[in-house]
C-alpha cells in the first residue's frame, strides 16, 4: 500500500496531504504539519531548516512519493522564484520519489469523475488531495 504526498506551493508554503492508496480506495491520513513554510529565501539557514523540514516529514510520516502539482514556469499565472526554490529542495530530498501532476489534468480528471473529498480534509488542502488522488488513478 503506497503512502503518498500530494503538494501544493503557494508563495512560501508547501501545503501538504498524505493519502495511503489501497487498490481503489484513496484514505486521507491525518498528519501534522499541514503546511511547511519557508522563510527568508535569501537565507541559507531558513533554506536548509525547511530542508530539514521536509526531509523529516518525509522520514515520520514514512512517504514513498511527494506528487506536486506543477506551477507555470512563465506568463501571467507563472508561480513565483520562491516556490521554485523549495520544488528544487523537494526533489533533493533523497528519500522519496518525486511526481508532478499538471493542473489541467488535475481539473480534466476532477470533470470526468470527481474527487470524493474526505470529510476532515480543510479547504485549502484540496488541490494537493486531488493531486496525490490522481496520481493513485493512475497507478
Amino acid at each position: 500500500m503506497a503512502r503518498l504526498c500530494g503538494i501544493e506551493l503557494k508563495s512560501s508554503e508547501a501545503i501538504l496531504v498524505v493519502v495511503q492508496c489501497e487498490e481503489e480506495n484513496i484514505v486521507l491520513v491525518d498528519i501534522e504539519p499541514r503546511k511547511i513554510k519557508l522563510g527568508d529565501d535569501e537565507s541559507s539557514e531558513f533554506m536548509t531548516s525547511f530542508f530539514d523540514s521536509i526531509v523529516n516529514f518525509i522520514r515520520d510520516n514514512h512517504i514513498d512519493t511527494m506528487i506536486i502539482k506543477k506551477r507555470a514556469k512563465k506568463g501571467k499565472m507563472a508561480g513565483g522564484a520562491i516556490s521554485f526554490k523549495m520544488e528544487a529542495l523537494i526533489q533533493l530530498n533523497g528519500i522519496a520519489k518525486v511526481e508532478f501532476i499538471s493542473g489541467q489534468a488535475i481539473a480534466a480528471a476532477h470533470k470526468k469523475d470527481p474527487f470524493n473529498m474526505p470529510d476532515n480534509i480543510k479547504k485549502y488542502q484540496e488541490t494537493a488531495f486531488m493531486a496525490a488522488s490522481l496520481y493513485c488513478r493512475k497507478k
